[in-house]
């Protein structure tokens, strides 16, 4: 049985999922802010540059699905590791008496 090309991985989607994964990186790593805020940051570039490359919607090969999930994936670990990095400042903070 031969796949169709619905369900080949093209470039689009390839670079797609690579998004979703740093994204998911920096959700992984939101204990080290920083890295957080970087690797999520990468990942939603990633998905911004997928997503306004594709010429097609869902199911046409672009990866533009995957492209957004990128997109939301890393925005969220931008905000969570600077909320992050912002509370480890305040905890670090001497406090006035």
């Amino acid at each position: 049985m031969l796949l169709s090309a619905a369900y080949e991985m093209t470039a689009g989607r390839v670079w797609s999922l690579v998004g979703i994964v740093v994204g998911a990186l920096g959700l992984a790593a939101l204990k080290r802010g920083w890295w957080a805020v970087a690797l999520g940051g990468v990942g939603a570039v990633v998905g911004l540059v997928v997503v306004l490359m594709a010429k097609g919607g869902p199911g046409t090969g672009y990866g533009i699905v995957g492209g957004y999930v990128s997109l939301v994936v890393g925005l969220v670990a931008v905000v969570l590791g600077a909320l992050a990095r912002r509370r480890a400042a305040r905890a670090a903070a001497p406090h006035a008496s």
